[in-house]
This record gives structure tokens, sequence and C-alpha cells, in this order.
């Protein structure tokens, strides 16, 4: 019988291990992918370090998966053999019910598994997806640019989608990073004056080339005055992972303004006068489903959307996960199988 190889992580805390296993045939819903690229993202920090209970091991991580179909499980439609399919982080969700195509996919029952947490991820020469849970992947995107967008591309492009501003007005991007830079180029695409902020001035240039239309460096000005003086940010989509520039920059909202936290901080603390005067809101949005991954990946094809990233062959899983873990990736890590 033909193998598969995957990089698996033998218990929490625990160093990759290659593996070789049986190719595993898809059950009547599921689709068996041939991997071709898979991005190394920081929530897969979860499954290496133990984060969520019930983990069970060994676990081979990964969530931002670009392949080819191999085989359609007998009560699957819609998917053929040869087909570019993606799987992001729901590995096991509906993700076409009209409830999930407008709310928080975590809220319903049909989510039952997670790519890379619950079940084995991306980080293998194929792995078993649930149909429904799959998105087409269009044939004018490459597979090691499409990766990173089935996390970090629908997390920005859904929370600036869904954050209330409209086109023209003023939407900040709090940290340019690996997030931030895609959410620089959706922000832009979307029509609204992109205001990038970041600390220190190394990544200007590169905010503005990517379409950020004013800079601010939090490090020699306040954000949020710098904020209010150009009228007051619609929406600050906030990426950084400290909560003190998250709970600074909150200020730096305008009338009706609303902070997406979409970088994982813990407690903030939050004025609630200026809310109240505001009438202005702080809310937490989280990636999305598979229609949510299609749409991403059809937006940024038809608006030159592209992450950078640092690129590692599928051997190098350790090195590669190292380097994200490290902070300095410029700005996303993909393994190529």
């Amino acid at each position: 019988m033909p193998k598969m190889v995957a990089m698996a992580v033998p218990h929490a805390g625990g160093n990759f291990e290659r593996v070789e296993r049986e190719i595993p045939q898809p059950g009547p819903t599921e689709l068996l992918i041939r991997v071709h690229a898979c991005g190394v993202c920081h929530s897969d920090t979860v499954t290496v370090e133990g984060l969520m209970p019930g983990i069970q091991y060994p676990r081979v991580p990964g969530h931002e998966v670009i392949g080819t179909v191999e085989q359609v499980g007998t009560e699957v439609h819609g998917w053929a053999v040869g087909s570019r399919v993606g799987v992001g982080w729901f590995g096991g969700s509906c993700g076409h019910c009209s409830r999930c195509r407008r709310a928080n996919a975590f809220a319903c029952e049909n989510v039952h598994a997670a790519t890379g947490v619950t079940r084995d991820g991306g980080y293998a020469s194929h792995m078993v997806a649930d149909a429904s849970a799959a998105a087409h992947v269009p044939d004018e995107l490459d597979s090691i640019a499409a990766a990173p967008l089935l996390c970090a591309g629908i997390t920005t492009f859904n929370a600036l989608r869904n954050c209330g501003a409209r086109a023209g007005d003023i939407v900040a991007i709090h940290g340019i990073g690996g997030l931030g830079h895609l959410g620089v180029q959706f922000a832009n695409r979307l029509g609204f004056r992109t205001i990038a902020v970041n600390r220190g001035r190394e990544k200007e240039q590169l905010a503005r080339s990517l379409g950020a239309h004013e800079y601010i460096d939090s490090a020699l000005e306040d954000a949020a005055d710098a904020l209010q003086k150009m009228g007051g940010a619609a929406a600050i989509i906030a990426t950084v992972t400290n909560a003190e520039a998250m709970q600074a920059i909150a200020g730096g909202l305008g009338p009706n303004g609303t902070l997406m936290a979409i970088g994982v901080v813990g407690e903030i603390a939050v004025d609630t006068l200026a809310l109240l005067s505001k009438r202005a809101a702080v809310k937490g949005w989280y990636s999305g489903v598979a229609v949510d991954s299609e749409d991403t990946l059809a937006f940024s094809v038809l608006n030159d959307v592209s992450s950078m990233n640092e690129v590692f062959p599928f051997a190098d899983a350790q090195a590669a996960y190292d380097r994200m873990k490290s902070g300095k990736a410029r700005f996303r890590v993909v393994l190529q199988m």
C-alpha cells in the first residue's frame, strides 16, 4: 500500500517527527487531499504546545492548506478528482448554512473538528477533510501565495467587511505584520481611507506600497490622538499582540466606530465613558468558514491581494515553525510539499 508522510507532534511541547502512515480513505462526506502547500500560522501553537484541552497526540498541525482532490467520498457533490481545494481552520464545520454565513462559526453545532487541532491538518503529503469545509481555489492563485489567505487572509478580510465602515471611511490597520500587511491591502481595495499604524518607521515604505494612504509611527506620536486629528476612525483592525498597544489606540475611534480585535492579547482595559459618548464598540472577530474562504480567495484574485511569504521545504517543518515563533518572518511562513 502507498504511504503518506506527515510531520507530527508526538506530545504537547514536543518537536516535530517525520512519520509514515497509510494513506487514509475518505468517509462518505469527505475528501482525500494531496497537499501542495501549508501555511505555518501562530495558531499552530495551540496544537504544538497543547493550549487546548482534549487534543489527542500524535497530531499533525496545519490549517492553511492548498492542494488537489485525490478521492471523493460517496456522498460528496460539487467536487471532482483533480479539483484545486483549500482547507482552513474549521475542518469539520458545515460552512454553508445562512447562520454560519453571517455568524461566528464557534456558535454552530455543526462545528465538530478543527483542522490541525482535533483532526490532522496540512503538515503532510495527504489529509482528509469534510467536503463542506473545503473551499474552491481559483486557478489564477499560486499555491504558496494562496495558503496564508485561508487564515491570515480570511481573518483580516472578514473583519474588514464586518466592521461597519463604508467606502471612503477612515480605517486603521494596527500592526503591519503577518495579518496587517494583508489588512492594508484589503482595506485599500475595499475603498477605505487606509491608515497604517506601527511602531517605528521601518515598515512605512512597505505599508504605503501596499496601499496605506497615511502612516502613523506609534513610537513618535500618540496613535489615538493622530487618528482623532484625522476625524476619528470608523474602524480599527487591531492585529497587534500587545494589550497596552491595543487599549491605547481605542481612543482613536470616531462616532459609531468599532475596534476589531483580531490579535490575541488577553484582557484589555477600555474607557467605557468614551465608548458611550461615541456609541463606539470593541468587538472580536475570528476567521470564518468555507464560503468566507472562497470569498477571500476570489476577492484576492480580482484585486491583486497577495501575501508575502518565507518558503520552507516540507522536511524543514521544525525550522519553519521556529521561524514563525521567532516573530522575525516577513511576513508569513509556508511549507512547500
